[in-house]
């Protein structure tokens, strides 16, 4: 993915309702799979401004979703809405430290910025009894070779394999793989449309390096519409061993 500079990344990413792919049907799926009862207590890691609290809200019957982002702003921004909601903790801080007892962790796009194999052992203990972890991780879809456009898209991450790459790394993490799912067309334009029109406003007062990040932002949207057969993200559940 682009690797912008953090404050043109944060010009683009203000006031986006989701801070990566994904749709209320991922959420769903993975809640089911993971078997969750009334009264599940839910992390959100890496939550960004709230774009899945409702549906983990509604994963299960009186959940309660404690929210973590490492960006203040976009806990502000999930305050918004869910502040005034008794169900819902808002969190600014690390989300790989947290403690729980969870029955479930949910992370959407967040696994990437630490490693499959670093970032679930020290989750586990987070993790009540039967607990589990939904998480979306970048992932190659065909047999052979990635093509140079895709390797380009993904050239900022080492570790991208395959499916059966991403279970070795569970494993290794000493988690098994319960189920997994590929994100939708629906799950990516969910993030890419509102960003497209981020990009509209901010190419009305960008200066030229802004301008290059919205380059490089609209670059990434068209390399993944036209590769999607290829790349996508991959959403799996996993138990410890």
């Amino acid at each position: 993915m682009c690797a912008w500079d953090k404050e043109s990344f944060y010009k683009i990413h203000a006031d986006l309702p989701r801070e990566g792919p994904g749709e209320t049907a991922d959420v769903a799926w993975a809640a089911e799979v993971a078997g969750l009862r009334a009264g599940a207590l839910i992390c959100d890691a890496g939550s960004g401004p709230g774009g899945d609290l409702g549906a983990l809200l509604r994963a299960a019957k009186d959940a309660h979703v404690t929210a973590i982002d490492a960006h203040a702003p976009f806990i502000e921004a999930a305050r918004e809405r869910w502040g005034a909601d008794k169900r819902v903790e808002l969190v600014a801080g690390d989300y790989t430290e947290i403690t729980g007892p969870f029955d479930f962790i949910w992370s959407a796009g967040a696994v990437y910025f630490h490693g499959i194999a670093d970032l679930l052992p020290q989750w586990a203990p987070a993790l009540a009894p039967g607990g589990a972890i939904a998480f979306s991780e970048p992932c190659l879809f065909t047999d052979g070779p990635p093509s140079d456009v895709v390797k380009a898209l993904w050239d900022d991450y080492p570790r991208l394999t395959d499916a059966k790459g991403i279970a070795a790394q569970v494993t290794l993490a000493g988690f098994e793989t319960i189920a997994t799912r590929k994100l939708s067309d629906v799950a990516w334009e969910s993030y890419y449309r509102p960003m497209e029109a981020r990009i509209a406003v901010l190419r009305r007062t960008a200066d030229a390096r802004m301008n290059g990040a919205l380059d490089e932002a609209e670059a990434e949207i068209a390399a993944w519409r036209a590769n999607r057969a290829e790349t996508g993200y991959l959403l799996s559940v996993a138990r410890p061993l």
